[in-house]
């Protein structure tokens, strides 16, 4: 069976409603007008990540006769937490990369890097702490979208420990 947070996760719109979410509750309306998704389709992933837990109701209002339903993304890093990233959840992430990057300023600041390093375990976990953090802190300095004054930014961040012996370019050793 596998994992409904792993399942959830596991799907580029449902990472995207994630990360739109944090900045302050939306409804089902909202995420389907900002995403350009019917309102049902947007309904059915919130109902996915309710389950799973990543989401929670955070006010119930009228509306037109009826009621709108708003959520918020449960704050925390459900991704780091993970030890069993899998291929799935690795290919949303870079369908997540790869279409943000079709929306790229062209002519924006950023920062891109890459990395294949040898450290030590206790820098290892010093590192790791520091970028979860990090990650989180430019979360919690997230707007709802589209707010007067923000601008839409893409970040993505995976960093992760290799076996020795399994790199690109070696087949048995470094």
């Amino acid at each position: 069976m596998v994992d409904p947070v792993l399942r959830a996760l596991a799907h580029p719109t449902r990472l995207r409603m994630l990360s739109l979410m944090w900045a302050g509750p939306l409804s089902a309306a909202n995420l389907a007008a900002e995403l350009g998704i019917s309102h049902g389709l947007a309904s059915q992933h919130l109902r996915t990540l309710d389950r799973a837990g990543l989401v929670e109701l955070a006010e119930v209002r009228a509306k037109r006769g009826g009621r709108e339903r708003l959520f918020r993304t449960v704050k925390g890093t459900p991704l780091s937490e993970r030890v069993d990233v899998s291929p799935l959840l690795t290919e949303v992430l870079v369908k997540n990369l790869r279409q943000r990057l079709t929306v790229r300023a062209p002519d924006s600041a950023s920062v891109v890097t890459d990395a294949e390093l040898w450290i030590t375990p206790e820098v290892w976990t010093e590192y790791r702490k520091r970028l979860a953090i990090l990650m989180y802190e430019l979360h919690e300095h997230s707007q709802p979208p589209r707010t007067p004054g923000t601008t839409p930014i893409g970040a993505f961040l995976m960093a992760f420990e290799m076996r020795p012996g399994t790199g690109p370019d070696t087949p048995d050793t470094y």
